[in-house]
């Protein structure tokens, strides 16, 4: 099996994260599935780089952000009418992609 070079797989990440639309978000294995990598490489290119993109929009499984960045999350999120309810996106409402 060939081995991706990481700047790309970080591209491929970024390029997806672009292409969630406002006010909806996705989750970091989804993300992967879309790429071919992990959910856990996804964080990894979007906390060491991701600053550029809508990094904001990509949230855990269950629908929660990720601890060090919640509150700043939330609020960016709040800001473009994602609905959280107790600290929880709710992802069969704005979930992407569908």
């Amino acid at each position: 099996m060939e081995r991706q070079d990481p700047a790309d797989v970080d591209e491929a990440v970024y390029d997806a994260v672009e292409d969630i639309p406002s006010g909806r978000v996705s989750t970091y294995g989804a993300i992967g599935r879309l790429v071919g990598v992990g959910p856990r490489r996804v964080a990894r290119a979007l906390a060491q780089g991701g600053g550029a993109v809508p990094w904001y929009r990509v949230v855990r499984a269950d629908g929660t952000a990720a601890e060090p960045v919640r509150a700043r999350q939330l609020e960016l999120l709040a800001g473009e009418g994602v609905p959280v309810r107790n600290g929880r996106v709710d992802l069969h409402t704005v979930g992407w992609p569908d």
